[in-house]
């Protein structure tokens, strides 16, 4: 098996088969490598050979991305994926951060640079007769180095939902052993299409789509992710294959189901954070089959599903996976739930989902250092994320460690109480967070987007929370703000930070709210 991205692609150099499909072009695997090529010698003949060769990507998910990343595993060169969706300072901040010396950005992102500052930063517009030219005088490539498996291949930003995004190292042995595993699960081939409609700067989409492409040999077929074109285009680019994250599948769940739903070529949806009711409802619908995980960008903490996972599970973890408290440094109790399924020994049971043996195939953060230590504390891996587990080694995901909070003198994780609500039909989407109690402590609020065409009550909701068996009293949510979107990050992961500040105030939609020790809501 090949070990290095580098590898990967020099197998697919005379490769007749398709490799990118977009809009009505198709380009084969060996005139998207020529283009990568030509592009690596390029670059490589243009940089400064006493900085760090980092490429950096402000792009869409085009055909310009992913001649970028195969550029730079034949090239050798660091790759860092820029967020299209920073703006202004941020911006700036990432692509200084990540010590970019050059910067391709096309004409649709182009204006996101005015009037930043970059020094030391060459850009280049791709869609510019200076890049044709500068590509039409490259000449044969030799490789910046002749990689090893531990190098650094891409720097890939955290999504940032509990702080500033650091730069993961991304080490080039990942793309393989990721991409290998999927194939052999899912028995693709050449003849699969893959549908890659998650941000190419995220580590899903490399890991969980390019990765998939590489091993396999499969075509690609970059898009932006829409939740009602979805459909049309799998159907146009013959995609057996789609990866994501976050909420995708909710968000077309959320469009009318309609009678052809099930034609469609899609065989296999992959990604992690879908609710147990979405993964059924989309695989219902669309007629494929839809496997979540877990995962955290570094690479560090792998948990999986298996056949007989209990509802509310993400699956059981690789080995070292544990659960732990981070202030003992012991692992937690095995997660007890009483009759109703609820979990009655929080205080013992939730703790931070951690790799006992160290970090993995984690390379650290580029140039933030206290930020790799604090994930590597004690000798283990730190991910941030809450959990419980059962005595069947199954995992529950709490939320992160923001998501704990402290009712009345009772901790709780926001996780349990969102798959809870998820069981009303109107309910789209939830996020639960916690706002400070008026005396001491947390209320709970739950910000709530509903289907399309939906109606919900306070009424309704009432009647609706005393019936769910295993919600805890103290759980019910003191607030409840209904509204038409979540704030979210580029890979719809729900910014809660941003809920959080803006508290029990939001500013658009209804509020409603319940007295503290009543059980009817009140609108305002």
């Amino acid at each position: 098996m090949a070990e290095t991205v580098q590898q990967l692609l020099r197998e697919r150099l005379d490769d007749t088969t398709p490799a990118v499909k977009f809009g009505d072009r198709v380009w084969t695997w060996r005139e998207h490598l020529d283009e990568a090529a030509r592009q690596a010698a390029a670059l490589i003949e243009i940089a400064d050979p006493d900085r760090p060769l980092h490429v950096g990507t402000l792009l869409g998910n085009t055909p310009a991305m992913l001649t970028a990343m195969a550029a730079a595993g034949l090239g050798g060169y660091v790759l860092c994926g820029v967020n299209n969706t920073r703006r202004g300072a941020a911006l700036a901040r990432d692509i200084i951060k990540a010590d970019c010396q050059i910067l391709l950005t096309d004409s649709a992102h182009l204006e996101l640079l005015d009037g930043l500052e970059l020094p030391g930063v060459r850009v280049f517009d791709v869609d510019s007769q200076e890049w044709t030219s500068l590509l039409a005088q490259a000449g044969e490539l030799t490789p910046h180095r002749e990689v090893t498996p531990s190098d650094t291949f891409m720097l890939i930003f955290t999504s940032g939902t509990s702080g500033e995004p650091k730069a993961v190292q991304v080490a080039h042995i990942m793309v393989p052993f990721a991409g290998v595993a999927l194939v052999e699960r899912f028995e693709l081939t050449a003849d699969d299409v893959c549908y890659l409609s998650m941000p190419l700067f995220h580590s899903n989409a490399l890991m969980a789509g390019w990765a998939v492409a590489l091993n396999a040999g499969a075509a690609m077929a970059p898009a932006t992710f829409s939740a009602s074109g979805l459909l049309d285009d799998l159907r146009r680019y013959g995609a057996t294959y789609m990866n994501y994250v976050g909420k995708p599948l909710a968000y077309v769940l959320a469009t009318p189901e309609q009678h052809d739903d099930h034609d469609n070529p899609l065989r296999v949806a992959f990604g992690n954070e879908a609710t147990d009711r979405d993964i059924a409802e989309f695989g219902r619908r669309f007629g494929c089959t839809v496997w979540d995980g877990f995962g955290s960008t570094e690479g560090a903490v792998i948990i999986t599903r298996e056949e007989g996972c209990p509802p509310g599970s993400v699956g059981r973890g690789y080995p070292g996976v544990a659960i732990y408290d981070p202030e003992t440094r012991q692992e937690c109790a095995t997660a007890v739930f009483d009759d109703s399924g609820a979990l009655a020994n929080p205080d013992e049971a939730v703790g931070e989902i951690v790799n006992t043996t160290g970090g993995g195939m984690f390379g650290g953060y580029y140039n933030d250092g206290n930020a790799t230590d604090d994930r590597l504390r004690h000798g283990m891996y730190w991910s941030g994320d809450l959990g419980y587990r059962d005595a069947d080694g199954w995992i529950y995901l709490a939320g992160r460690t923001a998501d704990w909070m402290r009712v009345d003198g009772e901790n709780m994780a926001a996780a349990p109480i969102e798959r809870i609500i998820l069981r009303l039909p109107q309910v789209s989407q939830v996020a639960v967070y916690p706002v400070p109690d008026e005396h001491v402590g947390d209320q709970v609020m739950a910000a709530i987007v509903l289907a399309d065409d939906a109606e919900l009550t306070p009424v309704e909701l009432e009647e609706f929370l005393s019936q769910q068996s295993d919600l805890s009293p103290k759980s019910w949510p003191r607030y409840v703000w209904i509204t038409d979107e979540l704030p979210a990050t580029a890979t719809n992961k729900v910014l809660k930070r941003e809920l959080i500040r803006q508290g029990t105030k939001p500013e658009k939609g209804v509020l409603w709210t319940r007295a503290a020790r009543g059980r009817s809501y009140e609108i305002g």
